[in-house]
């Protein structure tokens, strides 16, 4: 079930940029993303504190930096509550994937620099280990995105740079990535149990998992199948087989099979 760790960074200590002295940090927001990112500021030695939406104004205030870790429909309305902290509050930021900092335009307003830092990591409960993960970061100026950096860099984390204008179609890809394996996977463990076999999950699992490292090291070399080696009719086969047992999974199998499809063509004409 961890074939995946031979994958993770095992150097992934902050640089020596990144261990400049960082500003005292306000984390507003006390949910999964908060808290995994208050305990891996904790670890570091980081000034930090913790807060919910209803304590924002008070932590910021004791703040030079202020993290919004609050749902993507909420940060323009944190971003004004805390209007009154800046200054000293001098940078705030969001940790959503999708949002431009336009939702931060009532702290640039006051004068705040805005930035936004987001862990390319999925964080199921506020222990989500982040190191060794990426992190996107924007900065509405250069001191901002620096300052992001250092920070994703201290949390142990690889900071790179998405143009704000851009961070929807980074999301749409983080999510392809994450959300929508789950999505696969759990549809591919349904369609085992229909026949009969049990603890799906958990038989798949190994199969998942290496196939994801390998991927991991060596890209679409990886891909194998009866579509990458041109075995058509057991794709008719499955075909068949889904169209009796599981025929809301046939569409979905038909386009990730011409995809996989024109995946195959391609290595095979670039070899």
């Amino acid at each position: 079930m961890r074939e995946l760790e031979r994958d993770l960074p095992t150097d992934a200590q902050p640089s020596a940029t990144a261990r400049e002295a960082l500003p005292a940090l306000a984390i507003l927001g006390a949910g999964r993303m908060g808290g995994a990112l208050a305990k891996a500021a904790r670890e570091e030695g980081l000034e930090v504190t913790l807060a919910g939406r209803e304590a924002a104004l008070a932590a910021a205030q004791k703040a030079e930096a202020a993290l919004l870790c609050v749902p993507d429909g909420a940060i323009e309305e944190v971003a004004t509550s805390i209007g009154e902290a800046i200054p000293p509050l001098r940078l705030v930021g969001h940790t959503s994937g999708a949002t431009s900092l336009e939702a931060l335009a009532p702290a640039a307003e006051r004068g705040a620099a805005t930035f936004s830092l987001h862990p390319l990591q999925t964080v199921p409960n506020a222990d989500a280990e982040l190191v060794g993960a990426a992190c996107a970061i924007t900065g509405s100026d250069p001191e901002a995105e620096r300052f992001a950096a250092r920070l994703g860099e201290r949390l142990g984390m690889r900071a790179f740079a998405v143009p704000d204008e851009r961070r929807a179609a980074y999301h749409a890809a983080a999510s392809m990535a994450s959300n929508f394996l789950i999505a696969l996977e759990e549809s591919a463990a349904g369609l085992l149990e229909r026949t009969g076999i049990e603890d799906a999950r958990a038989l798949l699992a190994p199969l998942v998992l290496t196939t994801a490292a390998n991927w991991a090291d060596h890209g679409s070399a990886a891909l194998t199948g009866p579509i990458a080696r041109g075995d058509g009719a057991t794709v008719e086969r499955h075909l068949a087989a889904l169209r009796e047992t599981a025929p809301e999974l046939v569409p979905i199998y038909e386009e990730l099979a011409e995809l996989t499809r024109e995946l195959a063509e391609a290595r095979r004409a670039a070899r």
